[in-house]
């Protein structure tokens, strides 16, 4: 399609102008009848967070995303660039994107008087509509607004005074499109105010010299609460002057966490993994034991990226080790979840308590828990020797032969490193430990019947029923009686 290149041909093909937040408004009205999809990517919000956005772009609200780190809210506001209207006209040469039917600048504004219906127009496509500046204490007015450039003025021999002498900052050049600040409590309280006048009145002062630059933009945010309370503020004329506070969560549902992991992780590896759902379940379920920890400082949270990060790493184990034993056993092990170590220790903010108990020893215990909780989900309760459970009567032994494996003194080592084979025979020689499995999460893959096996133990374990020594890399399973005498 052929565009118009001159204002009297852009206003024979009936072009109708809107501001930028009329244009976003109006396209999600026709999104929204049409049933597409607002936010692709987006997990979760569906009822919460994306309904109180999308009224604040009806009503051409200037909004905050207010939410703790791994929230989404960078990517919401990207997405906000699919509302926007493929391409616009704009005075060709402007460096402010200049509406050809409404100049704001001096030069183009007489530029457009001399030239009428033959003002130059060029195309401006959505994607280079919308920026975003990171909020750091050492961003200026300058960064934003702009400055006076001395050397602009006596190359030109122009005047102090002249508009011509301005050099733009990155809002202003944002102009027509949507800017957005990321961390806005980090901005110094002085650069904070420069934002006040261009939300409500489209004022700008460069030193001290006035301007009058009715800007048509959309100017969104995004804090963490915690930045807000303790490393900075929002000062009050402008929280009172950004029309619509939106707060985001985490996940709430086991459900949304595995989907927003499955979407974001890095998985399709050279070789297949298949990861069964209770690896899944334990891996979300590490996050969510870390957000209710006593432990974590929960005003900094726990970002998204832990079940992530977690959910590559114990994938690249299960690689390492497929690689180091020359197989092609591509499948996890429960022993394989201690890789994610390393994924916890650096997404966790510890208070006081927990820096006692240290990061390491803490991160082995979310992952503890974690198989705790999802073990309770697929299996009965172990009971303790000399305990009865009168409601579940048929249920109630279910584990005897594995608990009498190992009073024996018999004892059962695992590693993640071990060979497919040596894995097998290990699990194997506990008797009626496979029907246990196989009862409770039936399946027809050998290798998962056996991860089921090794969940089993570990179940057990977290119910102080069997006990599990941790040596080197390895995970030797025990009696607890003849391993507290030993020790």
């Amino acid at each position: 399609m052929k565009r118009p290149k001159t204002l009297g041909e852009l206003k024979k093909s009936g072009y109708i102008d809107h501001s930028t937040k009329e244009e976003l408004r109006r396209n999600l009205l026709e999104a929204i009848k049409s049933g597409k999809k607002r936010f692709p990517g987006i997990v979760g919000y569906d009822r919460t967070v994306l309904p109180q956005l999308e009224n604040a772009v009806l009503s051409r609200h200037d909004f905050i995303l207010l939410g703790l780190r791994g929230q989404a809210k960078t990517r919401i506001l990207r997405q906000l660039i699919d509302l926007l209207d493929e391409y616009i006209p704009v005075i060709k040469g402007s460096k402010l994107n200049e509406n050809p039917f409404s100049p704001i600048s001096s030069h183009y504004k007489k530029m457009a008087g001399e030239t009428g219906d033959n003002l130059e127009i060029e195309w401006r496509h959505r994607e280079d509509r919308y920026h975003e500046k990171l909020a750091t204490p050492d961003v200026s007015v300058a960064d934003l607004i702009g400055d006076i450039d001395p050397i602009k003025a006596v190359r030109e021999k122009l005047d102090l005074s002249d508009e011509e002498v301005i050099h733009w900052g990155i809002i202003p050049r944002t102009n027509r499109g949507i800017f957005a600040i990321n961390e806005l409590p980090d901005l110094q309280p002085r650069i904070q105010v420069s934002l006040l006048n261009i939300l409500e009145e489209n004022d700008l002062q460069i030193r001290g010299f006035p301007i009058r630059v009715p800007l048509d933009m959309v100017l969104v945010f995004t804090a963490n609460p915690e930045d807000y309370t303790n490393r900075g503020n929002i000062i009050t004329p402008l929280k009172d002057r950004i029309a619509s506070q939106i707060n985001t969560h985490y996940p709430t549902s086991l459900d949304d966490a595995k989907e927003i992991t499955r979407q974001e992780a890095w998985w399709q590896r050279d070789n297949e993994v298949f990861i069964p759902e209770i690896i899944r379940d334990i891996i979300e379920e590490i996050a969510f034991e870390a957000r209710e920890s006593e432990y974590v400082d929960q005003s900094s949270g726990v970002s998204a990226r832990l079940s992530i990060s977690a959910y590559e790493n114990l994938i690249s184990n299960i690689e390492r080790r497929a690689a180091r034993n020359n197989d092609n056993d591509y499948f996890p092990r429960i022993c394989d979840l201690y890789s994610v170590i390393s994924s916890i220790v650096g997404k966790v903010e510890l208070v006081y308590e927990g820096e006692l108990e240290g990061p390491t020893i803490l991160a082995v215990n979310l992952i503890g828990e974690a198989v705790k909780k999802t073990f309770g989900r697929y299996f009965p309760p172990p009971r303790k020797e000399g305990k009865v459970n009168l409601d579940r009567p048929a249920e109630q032994n279910i584990y005897e032969a594995v608990i009498d494996f190992f009073s024996t003194g018999k004892r059962l080592e695992l590693s993640d490193e071990m060979p497919y084979e040596d894995y097998k025979k290990q699990l194997t020689q506990i008797i009626g430990l496979k029907e246990i499995a196989q009862k409770y999460l039936p399946s027809k893959d050998p290798r998962e019947t056996l991860l089921t096996m090794e969940f089993v133990l570990e179940g057990l374990h977290r119910a102080n029923i069997i006990a599990k020594e941790s040596p080197d890399n390895r995970f030797v399973y025990a009696d607890m009686i003849e391993n507290i005498l030993r020790n």
